[in-house]
C-alpha cells in the first residue's frame, strides 16, 4: 500500500478518535513513519510502505488516539531551529518558549560582541532554551541547571545530537541556584528561566496533566512560588548590566516586573508572545 493511502486512513482513523487536528496529526505521523521529516511528505507518498514501517504507524496512532500527545508519540519536536528528543521526563515545548530563548539570545548577543558572554539557564528540562542560546550565539558559554535527573537525562541525549555548540552547554544537577557553581556567582551576563508557574488549584486540560510532568508546571498556592525565587536570587548572580529573563503567565507580569523592581533591578519591561499576551519580565541589574 502506498503511504497516500495510508495517509487518508490515518487520517479518518484519528478523525474517529475525535482528534482536534487530524489531518496536521496524520501528516506528522505518517511522515515519521516513512522516515520522511527531512525530504518531506510529499516525497514518499507514492512509495509503498514495508511491513514494519506500517508497523511503526500502527503503534503510533495507537498512542495517539490513546491521548498521547504529539509530540510525545514522535518522540521529538521543533523549538527555533532544533529538533529535540521530548517524552514525559519533560515539558513539550511551546511557541511562546521560542520567543523567550529569543529575548535570552539577543541579551547574549549583545554581551558577546566584548567577549564570551556566560549564559545560566535555569530549570532546563529538554535543554531546548539552554541549546538554541549555544546554537544561535557561538560566543556564549552556557549553564543549564534542573532538579530533575530524568529531565538531565533528556538534556544529555539533545546534547549529544547537537553538534559543536553543545561542547559549550554544561549540566547541573540540583534545586534552583543551590545547582550553580560558586564562580559563577556575580558573574554571569544573562539568566534565562521558564520556570513552573501553574498554580496549584488551577485545571489544566487533561491532555497536559495526564501526561506532562506536574514538576514542571505547579508552583504553589499562586504558581508564583518558582518565579519568585528566581527574581530574588537572581541579582546575587549577576553581574552588573546583567540580564534577567523570566517567562510567567500573562497575569503574573504586573505584578512580578513591580517585585523586579523592589529588588533593584532597572530597567524592567515586559514582552509580549507572538500572540499577543504578556510572557516574560526582562530586568537589568544596574
Amino acid at each position: 500500500m502506498p503511504w497516500r493511502a495510508l495517509l487518508r486512513e490515518t487520517r479518518a482513523r484519528l478523525a474517529r478518535t475525535g482528534a482536534e487536528t487530524p489531518d496536521a496529526d496524520a501528516r506528522h505521523i505518517v511522515g515519521s513513519a516513512a522516515g520522511a521529516e527531512e525530504a518531506g511528505l510529499a516525497s514518499v507518498l507514492d512509495r509503498p510502505a514495508t511491513a514494519g514501517a506500517v508497523a511503526r504507524l500502527d503503534a503510533m496512532v495507537a498512542a495517539r488516539s490513546e491521548g498521547r500527545p504529539l509530540q510525545y508519540v514522535l518522540g521529538w519536536w521543533g523549538f527555533r531551529s532544533l529538533d529535540l528528543l521530548v517524552d514525559p521526563r519533560v515539558m513539550i515545548p511551546r511557541p511562546e518558549t521560542e520567543s523567550v530563548a529569543g529575548w535570552a539570545i539577543a541579551e547574549a548577543a549583545s554581551r558577546s560582541e566584548a567577549g564570551e558572554a556566560t549564559v545560566v539557564d535555569l530549570g532546563t528540562g529538554s535543554g531546548a532554551i539552554a541549546l538554541a542560546v549555544a546554537v544561535e550565539c557561538p560566543r556564549a558559554r552556557v549553564h543549564a541547571s534542573d532538579v530533575s535527573p530524568e529531565a538531565l537525562a533528556v538534556a544529555r541525549a539533545n546534547l549529544a545530537g547537537a553538534g559543536r555548540a553543545a561542547a559549550r552547554v554544561t549540566l547541573h544537577e540540583g534545586d534552583w541556584f543551590d545547582a550553580l557553581p560558586e564562580e559563577l556567582r556575580g558573574r554571569v551576563d544573562v539568566m534565562v528561566s521558564n520556570p513552573p508557574y501553574v498554580a496549584d488549584g488551577d485545571e489544566l486540560d487533561p491532555v497536559v496533566a495526564d501526561w506532562e510532568p506536574l514538576l514542571a508546571l505547579r508552583a504553589g498556592p499562586d504558581g508564583l512560588d518558582a518565579v519568585v525565587r528566581v527574581i530574588d536570587g537572581a541579582a546575587a548572580w549577576l553581574r552588573p548590566g546583567g540580564a534577567l529573563v523570566v517567562e510567567m503567565a500573562p497575569g503574573q507580569t504586573g505584578p512580578m516586573a513591580e517585585r523586579a523592581r523592589r529588588a533593584g533591578f532597572s530597567p524592567v519591561r515586559v514582552e509580549q508572545d507572538l500572540a499577543g499576551r504578556d510572557r516574560a519580565v526582562i530586568a537589568r541589574r544596574p
